[in-house]
């Protein structure tokens, strides 16, 4: 008897199944990340490293006609910076291995101005290999940055020129393992030295360096780098050099419209709501008033609060954050850097200490199809490729948080579903305190991770209302936290 009614329970779970409706995913929406974006998405927060003959000459632009035997880190150790960057909590370390005036970090075979001619090392040193091999042995990823326009070269200005910078791309992608990510300045054509000259030269800034050319050769050799530039063709400048973004954040660009120097680059603080590419922003600042290393800046770091406000307003609004640390002329992180660095991570870990939306009930006005698949529970299971999605036709829908007692709160941090695309243009947050709801915040985008701050409140739920999208949402992740006041 008992082994019938098993029989019988198994035939019925299995007719249940057999009419589970099935329903198909909803379907990409514009422009969606390569498999390398979405890698640099997880990033979010990594190390610029400007360390170069500016180190020590004292300057942001050197002009060129500087002497190879003036770089000369006495005290170099790469390990330390790594090190620092990992403690930090940063994920990856990008450094200048060349800038303007045209030395280069490593021993070129295709100008004469570089570390080869030093009197670090007796001229045998080479920066790249030692910070690539750093960052290899504590697990960071490594980024090169190498400046298009050398102040320093004689053919600057000619085809010949392209061919040697072409030339020492192919060098720093081909000796120094797997390279993340490959930066180019948009700052290029303009005076220098160029050889003994000491003259202006203009270049056209769209063709010269051969664009289509220079983007097939990391594809080549590093095809999961992504590509900084202006406007990519992976990840675009935000269009200032404070850390921010705006806080409406596309990942979108019209692409081809941006080209190296672009004069309307106040755009990219907000991308293009029509952008035809996936181009991410990248808040690039620098923990100083300066790029490089000067003296007269040691008191001068930024403040926990800054640096704090910096982060939100960069990985807290669809970017990532590339914090500049100038290595000094011993070839260190200054001790003053390091400090401000941890009191971030310290403060940061506090913020996020415990993610309230744990072990909650969940629930939504619309789930795509009623099926279990896209439920309002994949927001809180911690799991980033589970997410919330409702019915084609169903785009202003709200998902409630109840909490099992009433709890205090001052931020939300919300994902979408990027593989699908960014969709959502408007939603509202609210709480609801002593039986009354309250809008806490109105915003417009969310993309890979949005955190919004406000002020502390004592609630039993919280509604997140999407009120305008291109297309039916699609939700990752909904985290709530209650961050503690910064010290002073």
């Amino acid at each position: 008897m008992n082994l019938l009614r098993l029989i019988a329970v198994f035939f019925i779970a299995l007719c249940i199944s057999c009419t589970e409706k099935i329903v198909s995913p909803p379907e990409p929406v514009g422009p969606t990340p390569s498999k390398r974006q979405l890698a640099w998405h997880e990033l979010e927060y990594y190390a610029f490293v400007h360390f170069n003959m500016n180190t020590f000459t004292n300057m942001e632009w050197g002009t060129g006609a500087e002497s190879p035997d003036t770089f000369n880190p006495e005290e170099l150790n790469t390990r330390q910076w790594v090190k620092v960057a990992k403690e930090a909590g940063m994920k990856g370390i990008i450094i200048t291995a060349k800038h303007h005036d045209g030395f280069c970090l490593w021993s070129t075979e295709y100008t004469e101005h570089s570390v080869k001619n030093s009197k670090w090392k007796d001229g045998e040193g080479d920066v790249i290999k030692e910070l690539s091999e750093a960052c290899k042995e504590y697990g960071l990823k490594f980024g090169v940055y190498i400046s298009p326009w050398d102040r320093n070269h004689p053919e600057y200005g000619k085809s010949e020129y392209v061919e040697v910078f072409h030339n020492q791309l192919r060098e720093l992608l081909t000796k120094y393992g797997e390279i993340a990510e490959v930066w180019f300045d948009g700052a290029n054509g303009g005076s220098g030295y160029y050889g003994g000259a000491n003259e202006t030269r203009k270049i056209d800034k769209k063709n010269y360096y051969q664009w289509d050319k220079t983007i097939s050769i990391v594809r080549e050799l590093q095809p999961n780098a992504v590509i900084f530039g202006d406007g990519g063709p992976d990840v675009r400048w935000v269009g200032n050099e404070q850390g921010w973004a705006n806080e409406t954040n596309w990942s979108l660009l019209r692409r081809d419209e941006v080209y190296p120097g672009w004069p309307k680059f106040k755009q990219l603080r907000s991308g293009h709501e029509d952008g035809t590419h996936w181009v991410p922003a990248e808040c690039d600042v620098s923990i100083r008033p300066g790029w490089y290393y000067h003296p007269e800046e040691d008191d001068k770091v930024k403040s926990l609060s800054d640096l704090l406000d910096i982060y939100y307003k960069s990985v807290g609004r669809n970017g990532s954050l590339l914090l500049n640390l100038p290595v000094d002329n011993r070839g260190l992180v200054h001790e003053n850097d390091v400090k401000q660095l941890m009191a971030l991570k310290t403060q940061l870990a506090k913020d996020f200490a415990e993610n309230l939306a744990t072990g909650q009930s969940v629930t939504a006005t619309n789930v795509r199809g009623d099926n279990v698949d896209y439920k309002a529970e994949n927001l809180i299971d911690g799991d980033k490729n589970t997410y919330w999605a409702t019915d084609d036709d169903d785009v202003e829908v709200s998902v409630t948080l109840e909490l099992e007692e009433p709890t205090e709160m001052n931020r939300i941090l919300l994902q979408e579903y990027i593989p699908l695309g960014q969709r959502v243009q408007e939603f509202v947050v609210e709480a609801e305190v002593d039986g009354a709801w309250k809008v806490i915040d109105e915003q417009t985008t969310i993309g890979y991770k949005r955190i919004l701050r406000f002020d502390t409140v004592k609630a039993s739920k919280i509604r997140v209302s999407i009120t305008a999208a291109k297309a039916s949402p699609v939700l990752s992740n909904l985290e709530l936290y209650n961050a503690p006041p910064v010290a002073k």
